[in-house]
């Protein structure tokens, strides 16, 4: 079975920004405030370091055994996050408080770093513009939302959508509208934004990167077909020697992360540009990171921190979703060359380390499990 990820954090740490790294052949490089240029991979081993356990387990490629954390907290547990909140006490499991001070010192390293911007307007033009755009506001609950595709956006999008009086209930049944009725931080001056940066509640919710990028192959390239034509019919003829005339409906998992390795992070489409390049964790002080793991525990401590109405909850699973199992997770990596996984994870090391995610267990002995 596969390692459960690790709990959500409320970051303490320094506001900072995200690199973009590149392929292996031509790597990306970072340059920090003095002009200096930072390897991607000296970066890298920086935010291994301070994870206190993922230096080893790049050394030796991939995890040859990574032990389970301890089970998440209940839900009461997740009042140790506001002081204002009274309803449960804090957790006393020394090893969750542990796995919080690891992710807290990671992001607190991470973000220290002199290349790193500490807020955003000291990123590129171009991610600023990403992370503005995945950004949502609300101006009567005072807060801010980085959504991140595959990480249950659309359900939070509707939340949004009820607490300003566009839809009745969060969940009626209706297809999803992503732009029309919502507020983004791109839509403002520059002064509104850096006044809701400062003042708002802001939040994201994370997920496993590779149950992530997992879930957006087999939907967009299983059901959707503009992305059938728009990405799959290109994929097909880039990466396989006999593309035949394909309708971009057959790529593999193989030819999809083929496709990652040579697309530059900055420049990916949403549902598989890493959380980092999306949202920013550096230049934005999020003040809860919530898990996909643990979704409806985490969703109801934000709409109790936001003081949303008692009616509102978070939305049931759609009956035509085909959530991402552990077994189906395991079935696809170990029927991936190694050389693969191996070579994608430093496009999405940052995801893994900086929210508390192990790497993936791909040894022939897990695999034949």
């Amino acid at each position: 079975m596969f390692p459960r990820p690790l709990p959500p954090v409320v970051v303490r740490g320094a506001e900072m920004g995200a690199p973009s790294l590149r392929r292996a052949a031509a790597p990306a490089r970072l340059r920090g405030g003095s002009g200096a240029l930072l390897l991607p991979s000296m970066l890298m081993f920086g935010v291994i370091v301070a994870s206190s356990g993922l230096l080893l387990m790049i050394e030796r490629g991939i995890l040859a055994e990574v032990k389970s954390p301890p089970l998440h907290p209940s839900h009461g547990d997740l009042a140790w996050r506001s002081s204002s909140n009274t309803r449960a006490a804090a957790p006393k499991s020394t090893d969750y408080q542990v796995l919080q001070d690891i992710r807290n010192r990671t992001i607190h390293t991470m973000c220290g770093h002199k290349s790193m911007p500490h807020s955003i307007w000291e990123l590129s033009a171009g991610q600023r513009r990403t992370l503005l755009k995945h950004i949502l506001v609300s101006d009567k609950y005072h807060f801010l939302y980085c959504y991140v595709p595959k990480v249950a956006c659309s359900n939070w999008k509707r939340i949004l959508k009820v607490l300003d009086g566009v839809l009745e209930d969060v969940n009626v049944k209706l297809k999803m509208d992503h732009k029309n009725d919502l507020v983004f931080l791109s839509d403002m001056k520059p002064d509104e934004i850096s006044y809701r940066l400062k003042h708002y509640y802001k939040f994201i919710f994370v997920r496993d990167p590779m149950e992530r990028l997992l879930s957006a192959y087999r939907n967009k390239f299983g059901e959707i077909k503009e992305y059938q034509l728009k990405y799959g019919v290109e994929i097909v003829k880039r990466y396989r020697k006999s593309p035949g005339k394909s309708t971009g409906d057959d790529v593999t998992f193989s030819e999809f992360l083929r496709y990652l390795l040579d697309e530059e992070a900055e420049k990916m489409n949403e549902h598989w540009m890493p959380i980092y390049n999306l949202c920013q964790p550096c230049a934005v002080r999020y003040n809860f990171i919530g898990s996909y793991e643990r979704l409806n525990a985490d969703a109801d401590y934000v709409l109790e921190h936001i003081r949303a109405p008692s009616f509102i909850s978070f939305p049931e699973r759609q009956s035509w979703y085909k959530p991402v199992t552990r077994e189906t997770l395991h079935y696809y990596l170990c029927n991936t060359q190694r050389r693969l996984i191996k070579e994608l994870l430093p496009k999405y090391i940052l995801d893994f380390s900086l929210f508390a995610y192990p790497l993936p267990n791909v040894t022939s002995e897990f695999c034949r499990q």
